[in-house]
């Protein structure tokens, strides 16, 4: 191999290039992994956070569904002479109680899933811009 043609303009040999852009190259790959880690582990502590409110939410709304069926239920027995309506009444009203208190978890639950997007957009960010970068580089080097 011709001594003058491994070394280029500025003395450094093809092999110490190479070297250079592997260390670089890993240096900026161990980077966006940890990007990806950081905000990955922040979409986690999220979902920790939000879905017990949703299974709460869930609980609530499945009690008002089997009150509420079990209150018209017993409008229909209601309307039996022998049958008086309060029974109907007080289903009624605890339906409506776990309805509200339900619904008002569900929709905490749903805010906070609506607020906090589960992918990571900063990390996809930087990697479109480098990809960006790279592009222009590589058009400027040929």
């Amino acid at each position: 191999m011709n001594t003058e043609a491994s070394h280029l303009h500025n003395g450094r040999t093809v092999g110490s290039i190479l070297s250079d852009t592997k260390e670089e190259l890993k240096a900026f790959l161990e980077t966006r992994i940890a990007m990806l880690r950081t905000e990955l582990g922040e979409k986690m502590a999220m979902l920790k956070a939000a879905a017990p409110l949703a299974v709460v939410g869930m609980l609530f709304l499945l009690t008002a569904y089997m009150l509420f069926t079990l209150g018209l239920v017993s409008v229909i027995v209601a309307f039996l002479p022998e049958n008086p309506y309060r029974w109907c009444i007080g289903f009624f009203a605890i339906a409506v109680l776990w309805g509200i208190v339900g619904g008002i978890c569900a929709y905490m639950a749903m805010r906070e899933f609506q607020v906090k997007e589960l992918m990571p957009k900063r990390t996809m960010q930087v990697l479109k811009e480098d990809k960006m970068w790279l592009q222009s580089e590589v058009r400027s080097r040929v």
